[in-house]
C-alpha cells in the first residue's frame, strides 16, 4: 500500500479531525497507487495517521477513512458504516415522524464524497468522489440488504465529480418508481421529483427550521422568497397564517409547489408567481407593500471562497428589501446554506441591512441544519447552514 507522506507541520488539522489532504500538504508519495486506491498517510516522521482513498488529479488528493491502523478497508468496514449511519438517524429521528432524510452525510458519517437521501420507500445516491464511487457497487449491494427500498436512483449528476474527473450519469441502480414521490415532513405531504428536482430532490436540511415557523405566523401575511417547491410557505399555512405568496425563478418549481398547496389543503392561502426575487422586492417596495412575514432561503450566493464580495452584496440587497415591506414588530427569517457565508459575517451583513432600512433587530432563534445532517467538529464545511429568525422594529 502505498504511504502519503506529509510536510512538517501539515498533520495538526487533520489530527484535529479534518479528513482532506490537500496536494500542497504533501511532501512525497512512496510507492506506486491507482486513482481511487487506498493509500496511508503519514506525518513527515513517518507515524500513522489514517487510510483514506487518493486522487492525484484533485486538489483534495486524500479523504480519510479511518484513523485505525487496524482497520481495514473491506465490505465489513462499509456495512459498519452504514448501519451507524442507519442507527443515528434511527435515534435522532424517532419522534418527528419524518420518512425522508439524510441517510448518509459524507465526511460527517465518515463516509467522505457518499451522500444518500431516504424519500419514503426509495433512495437516492451520490458519489462525489473518485474514491467512494470505486465502491458505489458495493455500497448499493449493503444499502439494499439493510433498507431494503422498493427503488434505489442514482443523481451522479453534480458538476463537482467533474472536477474529480468523473463523468456525469443519472438512473436507477436498483428497480424503478414513479419519479414523484409524495414524502411527510411535520405532519405535512410534499410531492418531491427525485429525477428532476435540484440536489436529490429536496431541500431536507430545513425541517426543524420550517416547524420553527409556527410561533411566528399566525393570522399573518407571509412572503416566501426562493419558495422553490413551498416548503417554508405550506408550514406557515398550516400553522396558520392568513395568506402566503411565494415566490421563485423556476417554473417547474412553482408548479410543484402549487401541486403541494393542493395536497395539503391549502390552495386557498397559498398563491406562488414565477418571478425574480430582487426585481420582485424592490417592486413591492415601491408599491408600498407590507407583510407580517418575510422568509428568504436562497440558493448559495457564495460557491467559492472567490465568491463571496460579491454573495455580501447579494445577502445584503435581499435583507435590506425584505426589511423596509415587512410590518413594524414583523418578522424576519433569513437564511444562508453557504459555507463561506459564516455566521459572524452574516450576521453582521443583516445588521449593515438593518442600518440602511433604518430598522433595529431583535434576534429571537437561530437554526441550523436538520440532525440527519450532523455537524463534523474539526470538519468546519459540515457546518453550512445558517437561519436567523428576528423581529424588524
Amino acid at each position: 500500500m502505498a504511504r502519503v507522506q506529509l510536510r512538517r507541520g501539515e498533520e495538526r488539522r487533520i489530527k484535529k479531525g479534518h479528513p482532506w489532504v490537500y496536494r500542497t500538504e504533501i511532501e512525497t508519495i512512496k510507492g506506486a497507487c491507482q486513482p481511487g486506491e487506498i493509500v496511508i498517510v503519514e506525518d513527515y516522521r513517518g507515524r500513522f495517521i489514517g487510510r483514506g482513498y487518493i486522487n492525484p488529479a484533485s486538489m483534495i488528493t486524500v479523504r480519510l477513512l479511518t484513523y485505525s491502523r487496524d482497520e481495514e478497508i473491506d465490505t465489513a468496514f462499509w456495512q459498519r458504516r452504514l448501519a451507524a449511519a442507519l442507527d443515528y438517524r434511527r435515534k435522532v429521528l424517532a419522534n418527528t415522524g419524518a420518512d425522508a432524510y439524510r441517510l448518509v452525510f459524507g465526511e460527517a458519517d465518515f463516509l467522505p464524497g457518499l451522500i444518500v437521501d431516504k424519500f419514503g420507500p426509495c433512495l437516492v445516491i451520490q458519489t462525489l468522489a473518485l474514491g467512494i464511487d470505486r465502491y458505489k457497487d458495493t455500497i448499493v449491494q449493503i444499502l439494499d440488504e439493510i433498507i431494503q427500498p422498493d427503488a434505489i436512483y442514482e443523481r451522479n449528476d453534480a458538476p463537482v465529480r467533474e472536477l474529480e474527473g468523473l463523468e456525469l450519469r443519472s438512473g436507477f441502480l436498483k428497480g424503478s418508481f414513479d419519479p414523484q414521490v409524495v414524502i411527510r415532513e411535520n405532519g405535512l405531504k410534499f410531492c418531491v421529483d427525485l429525477v428532476a428536482g435540484q440536489k436529490t430532490g429536496y431541500f431536507l436540511d430545513q425541517r426543524e427550521n420550517r416547524a420553527a415557523l409556527h410561533p411566528f405566523v399566525k393570522d399573518a401575511r407571509v412572503l416566501d422568497c426562493f419558495c422553490h417547491t413551498g416548503g417554508f410557505s405550506i408550514h406557515a399555512a398550516h400553522y396558520g397564517a392568513r395568506e402566503v405568496l411565494g415566490l421563485d425563478i423556476s417554473g417547474e418549481a412553482i408548479a410543484m409547489a402549487h401541486r403541494n398547496a393542493a395536497l395539503n389543503g391549502y390552495s386557498d392561502l397559498c398563491s406562488f408567481k414565477e418571478a425574480n426575487v430582487f426585481d420582485a422586492l424592490r417592486e413591492m417596495e415601491r408599491r408600498g407593500e407590507k407583510f407580517d412575514v418575510v422568509i428568504l432561503d436562497p440558493p448559495a450566493f457564495v460557491k467559492a471562497r472567490k465568491a463571496l464580495e460579491g454573495a455580501i452584496r447579494g445577502y445584503k440587497e435581499i435583507n435590506l428589501r425584505a426589511m423596509r415591506i415587512l410590518t413594524p414588530g414583523g418578522f424576519l427569517v433569513t437564511c444562508s446554506c453557504s459555507y463561506y457565508m459564516p455566521e459572524d459575517l452574516f450576521i453582521e451583513i443583516i445588521q449593515e441591512a438593518s442600518l440602511d432600512a433604518r430598522r433595529r433587530l431583535r434576534l429571537l432563534a437561530r437554526g441550523g441544519q436538520a440532525p440527519d445532517h450532523p455537524v463534523l467538529l474539526g470538519y468546519d464545511e459540515s457546518r453550512y447552514l445558517k437561519c436567523l429568525f428576528l423581529q424588524v422594529i
